[in-house]
């Protein structure tokens, strides 16, 4: 018998709590790097202000231990995801959002035919599946190298919507206080050329529609949604505002009873399926439009948006409050490998003719319009100041990368270093993303790649007079210092949440326990240097997928999404239009990187 999906979660490991000591040893050692003599000598001053006896540091960190052992709490970071995803007040759309770009070739895709309205139908099976698996706690846990990992952010991949506050976000979702048990929804959100159709996806009964039932209803909102709508009527464009001003819009709409309701449709909706009106130009444009599309065909605060092009291509768009890349993967792997009359059987789904479509209308007065036309331009204006390039490695992957005797992430992060440096003559900050569900309410830890040992490796790669012994030793030794790091990261053992949590928690109460100066440490050069990201790269290795992708997080920074697995390496690169050369050059300094690593270690 399968075992109940959550049934492991309150038996898993508690995520450590670093003493403040370990941490500011780890903080210094990780930021060093990056820094001058001088930037050093003050970030230690900061430290050893922050490790005082009397200081704020240690009123902080005595909050949070005595959080960590409170009842009810699963990890001492339960309180820093809210703070860190809901907390942010600029626009999610493009900036906090990611998106994967599925395979054509999957059991599902194979299964449907290759129009717009089979593949989507397909998908729509697929995840209604999921989502009945998922309330009888059917869905296994996942087990990686032997270990369980965390499943409760399963519970935000149906009917979850972030809701916009002035202050900070909330979360409309089930298995919640406010709404116990899963979602009862029995309906989905389908938009199509601005136009939004409520449509059912499960009957009377309970039984969800078949996929031939999903198809008709599909072929019903193109119909009904043929003519395009209004630009300034496309409620979808508020939900790319920056999240107080999409908040104060939201309560104007809440002030007209059926608006009200129209959002409690969307709200509750167990999913969005976006419907395009064009075929993508090729993977760098669909994974583009899966990125941000056009906001009138959008409500990017639910937590999944499948989006369906007119030749059946397809993908999805995550918000990121309660949802991280290896939670979707397994989403994503559970539908695509099956054919979707497996998915059909396994759900009881039954034909019961045309699914109930209703449109979702909402009245608005001139100033809701000229709102709505507004944040529309703007995010327009926006998403084309984002430059974007796909970096394909077609006969290179994690098999040739363990050939070479080499960590296949290994591998890679020294192929950006060593680009970087190529591309821009310097080596700046660079976070990647470690998954740490192993651990209780576990979600990811931030790992800082710039090691002494990684940079002694450019340095040589570029030294003129260095031999292939020198090279090949340097190689070999940032690796192993990389596969450490990660290693540290898994095993809870890294500064920066911890030291991040303390500063938000004196946000949150420091009038409270009387720590209102402001503290050193975050207006240190290693605080605020080692965070400001160059690179920002995270990894998904899915069969499944062509792409993954997000954007960019700073004016200057280069979005690394990667798709590694065993035959090829898919890069999707993103970065602000402003510095887009920088990008092109990184792009054509990581193939000669690569190539160059690869002939470097092949001499071994």
């Amino acid at each position: 018998m399968t075992e109940r999906t959550f049934a492991a979660d309150d038996h898993l490991p508690r995520v450590p709590l670093p003493t403040l000591e370990d941490s500011c040893s780890r903080f210094l050692q990780w930021c060093e790097p990056l820094l001058t003599a001088e930037e050093l000598v003050a970030t230690r001053d900061a430290v050893d202000d922050l490790l005082r006896a009397d200081s704020p540091g240690r009123v902080l960190h005595a909050a949070l231990a005595e959080y960590d052992t409170t009842p009810g709490v699963g990890s001492w970071l339960d309180l820093f995801w809210p703070s860190r995803y809901l907390g942010r007040r600029d626009r999610i759309a493009l900036n906090a959002n990611f998106f994967f770009l599925f395979r054509d070739d999957t059991p599902l895709a194979a299964s449907t035919d290759t129009t717009q309205v089979g593949r989507a139908a397909g998908i729509i099976a697929a995840a209604v599946d999921y989502k009945l698996a998922l309330d009888e706690e059917a869905v296994a846990p996942v087990v990686q190298r032997g270990q369980k990992l965390s499943m409760w952010q399963n519970k935000y991949l149906f009917s979850e919507t972030r809701i916009p506050g002035v202050e900070q976000d909330t979360v409309r979702v089930p298995y919640s206080a406010e709404w116990p048990g899963h979602s009862e929804a029995r309906h989905i959100v389908v938009f199509f050329r601005g136009s939004m159709f409520r449509m059912d996806v499960i009957g009377p009964s309970g039984a969800p529609h078949s996929p031939e039932d999903l198809a008709d209803g599909l072929r019903a909102v193109l119909k009904a949604g043929a003519r395009p709508a209004r630009t300034d009527t496309t409620v979808g464009h508020l939900t790319t505002k920056a999240r107080a001003e999409w908040a104060v819009s939201r309560q104007r709409l809440l002030e007209d009873p059926e608006n009200a309701a129209a959002l409690d449709t969307i709200e509750t909706a167990l999913f969005v399926l976006c419907l395009e009106d064009f075929a993508p130009r090729d993977e760098l444009h669909a994974c583009d439009q899966l990125l941000h599309g056009d906001s009138a065909n959008r409500w990017f605060d639910k937590s999944v948006s499948f989006i369906v092009f007119t030749d059946g291509q397809a993908g999805i768009n995550v918000e990121h409050c309660g949802l991280d890349g290896t939670t979707i993967l397994s989403f994503v792997d559970t539908l695509l490998e099956t054919p979707v009359s497996d998915h059909a059987a396994r759900a009881g789904a039954q034909a019961q003719g045309l699914p109930s479509v209703e449109p979702i209308e909402f009245f608005l007065d001139a100033r809701q319009r000229s709102d709505i036309g507004s944040a529309g331009a703007a995010f327009a204006h926006y998403a084309a100041q984002n430059a974007t390039q796909t970096v394909s490695f077609p006969d290179f992957g994690t098999a040739r990368a363990k050939q070479l005797g080499i960590s296949p992430d290994a591998f890679a992060q020294l192929s950006y270093q060593l680009a970087h440096r190529r591309s821009t003559g310097r080596t700046g900050a660079t976070y990647e993303s470690i998954a740490t569900r192993q651990y209780r309410n576990g979600r990811t830890e931030a790992m800082r790649v710039v090691t002494p040992e990684m940079i002694a490796f450019v340095d040589t790669m570029q030294d003129p007079d260095a031999d292939t012994a020198a090279k090949l030793t340097a190689a070999r030794t940032a690796a192993a210092a990389h596969v450490q790091r990660a290693k540290q990261c898994q095993a809870g053992e890294a500064p920066e949440q911890h030291l991040w949590e303390l500063q938000w928690i004196q946000r949150r109460r420091g009038a409270e326990l009387g720590v209102t100066a402001p503290i050193p440490l975050y207006d240190s050069p290693g605080w605020t240097i080692m965070r400001d990201d160059y690179l920002s790269t995270s990894s998904a290795p899915s069969a499944n997928i062509r792409y993954f992708g997000f954007g960019s997080t700073s004016p200057r920074c280069i979005g690394i999404a990667y798709v590694l697995l065993p035959d090829r390496w898919n890069i999707y690169l993103a970065t602000p239009k402003a510095v887009a050369g920088q990008m092109h050059a990184f792009a054509e300094q990581l193939h000669t990187a690569v190539a160059e690593l690869a002939a470097l270690l092949t001499e071994n």
